[in-house]
């Protein structure tokens, strides 16, 4: 299916982008488009206008701030896969990027627009959700940080204003041990169901596609906390969850899933 019509223009700065975002009613953004053109071929998503970042070089980069990383919204997947910096200060990032579709999709997409998109059944976001990263989003009243964990409201669906773009993600440097388990039928489909677990003192665990939005496992957390074994804290994987059910699974097959990956995790991430 051919995307509505629309009218486009090309950014050629941050402050260009945010002005044409600010002028024109149901504007988008596209960087990668590997996560806006396939819902406007489905006319799920139907911009008046399209604003191309594409070529603002200057939101690439990955940077070593101290006590966190700061990666540009513009930078691909490729690159957080193979930097160097990323691989000794937050080695899970690296290794969920190497996971996300193929090649090709690597190279065009982006971290920001894989973030900004919202998607509950991307690997990306439950990263950033599980490192407690923050998120610097930038518009007409100036830049706002925001915690990953306030960042996704709903189905694809953000906390960005419609003046403003993600312009940076801080991912926080930790030492401890990691997990990333995703269980899908091919190697480039999306996570039927996905685990990101990070243990820095205490753990941190986020689901994929097992809602609207990527969560915390929250009940997961607070039983390792109160001292459970990982096998009674991973029976709780879905407390308070309402996972979808589609052609892929049934909503108890995710839940089992659920139950069987974040085992994996923790025995991966607290061995």
């Amino acid at each position: 299916m051919f995307p509505a019509s629309f009218d486009y223009a090309k950014a050629t700065s941050v402050a260009d982008a945010i002005s044409i975002l600010s002028s024109v009613d149901d504007a988008k953004l596209l960087a990668g488009g590997h996560s806006l053109l396939p819902l406007m071929k489905l006319r799920l998503a139907s911009p008046s206008m399209i604003v191309d970042i594409g070529s603002l070089t200057d939101l690439s980069y990955i940077e070593d701030k101290g006590d966190y990383v700061a990666i540009g919204a513009l930078t691909r997947h490729h690159d957080v896969q193979n930097s160097h910096l990323l691989k000794s200060a937050v080695p899970i990032l690296p290794y969920v990027a190497s996971k996300v579709g193929d090649p090709a999709v690597r190279h065009r997409g982006t971290i920001g627009g894989s973030i900004s998109h919202g998607d509950g059944a991307s690997d990306l976001p439950a990263a950033v959700l599980a490192l407690d990263a923050k998120l610097v989003l930038t518009g007409l009243r100036g830049e706002r940080v925001v915690p990953a964990s306030e960042f996704f409201v709903g189905f694809l669906e953000t906390v960005l204003g419609s003046d403003e773009l993600l312009t940076e993600i801080r991912v926080p440097k930790f030492s401890g041990g990691w997990s990333f388990q995703k269980f899908n039928r091919r190697a480039q489909d999306w996570a039927i169901v996905g685990v990101v677990a990070v243990n820095n003192g205490h753990t941190r665990i986020s689901l994929i596609n097992m809602g609207p939005t990527p969560l915390r496992a929250t009940a997961v957390e607070a039983a390792l906390a109160d001292g459970a074994s990982i096998e009674v804290a991973s029976g709780r994987a879905s407390d308070g969850l309402d996972p979808p059910s589609d052609l892929n699974a049934s909503s108890d097959y995710r839940r089992h899933l659920a139950e069987v990956l974040v085992k994996r995790a923790l025995a991966e991430a607290l061995g």
